[in-house]
């Protein structure tokens, strides 16, 4: 199971009820928030949403709409007496960027560890402990005018375990989760492969964080057959098209295109332009391109669940 929130769905600048990007996943326990724009922390309160919990900070680039909540979060989580270490990823010159922000931040209780996580990912039980063996994050090349980046978070989901078998072929219940892992087990000469143990392979769940971005491959490979994707939508218009492409962002009809190409279940919108007061007004453009579009605002959350058996 994921739980995923949008706190904020503004960019460039916040406005009353939206607050700048932020977004978090919840699983078995464990946070990752993708973004801290200006205003995160009080969206976060107005969700209901635990930042205290955060185990890793993901970056899609250093644009300030995107980094400028971090200073006061990094202090809050000082002033809560944190004491587990904090993981912050981005794309290429994270240190550069990240050392004035620490400076500012000043003291803090817990161990802020920078981290660049290479195109094939983090197994995140690797690097902290508690999260589950088939969790992964990876990133992935975006198009914006800075180097950028989003994030493909996927939930693996073991092949179904075959106790009956287990007991067939004599397998020691203690011996039972290292084949549920995927691990070989030895009993005297014998070596039993898990496949002698599983069932057939399971669909896991897939989440993709696009940042900032103009229409691209890279998007839309990451994201295919993705339960959800987040993207954003910087502008309403259809026509608007070009001035989107020039800067680095989409349309809406942009982003259900990249949604349709890459076959994904679920899109929401975000990043929207202050000049759009009420996204909802523009979005027949998006559904006109992929139906399962909707516009996303701040404090939205849905839980994705494994397909049942």
């Amino acid at each position: 199971m994921i739980e995923i929130t949008l706190l904020g769905t503004a960019a460039l600048l916040p406005i009353p009820g939206r607050a700048l990007t932020a977004a978090t996943l919840f699983c078995s326990g464990h946070s990752i928030l993708f973004d801290c724009g200006e205003g995160t922390q009080t969206a976060a309160r107005r969700a209901g949403v635990s930042l205290m919990k955060t185990d890793m900070i993901a970056l899609t680039h250093y644009h300030g709409d995107h980094i400028f909540g971090l200073p006061g979060l990094l202090q809050t989580m000082t002033a809560m007496q944190r004491t587990e270490p904090l993981y912050i990823t981005g794309p290429v010159h994270l240190r550069n960027v990240m050392e004035p922000i620490l400076e500012l931040t000043g003291w803090t209780s817990y161990p802020i560890n920078l981290v660049e996580i290479s195109e094939d990912g983090l197994r995140l039980c690797d690097l902290i402990k508690g999260w589950p063996y088939e969790a992964k994050l990876r990133p992935f090349p975006t198009v914006h005018r800075v180097p950028s980046q989003g994030y493909c978070f996927t939930l693996g989901r073991a092949p179904k375990f075959q106790p009956e078998k287990a007991r067939e072929l004599e397998i020691p219940v203690r011996l039972w989760g290292n084949l549920q892992r995927g691990e070989s087990v030895c009993l005297g000469d014998r070596v039993i492969l898990p496949k002698q143990v599983l069932g057939d392979a399971r669909k896991g769940l897939k989440f993709i964080f696009s940042g900032d971005t103009a229409a691209c491959d890279s998007l839309v490979n990451a994201a295919r057959e993705a339960d959800l994707m987040i993207c954003e939508g910087t502008y309403g218009e259809n026509g608007q098209t070009e001035a989107a492409a020039e800067y680095g962002h989409m349309t809406f009809a942009k982003a259900a295109e990249m949604a349709a190409r890459a076959n994904v279940k679920t899109l929401w919108l975000t990043h929207y332009s202050q000049q759009i007061e009420d996204p909802k007004m523009y979005l027949p453009n998006a559904a006109a391109v992929f139906k399962n579009t909707f516009c996303g605002k701040d404090g939205m959350r849905t839980v994705l669940h494994f397909e049942s058996d």
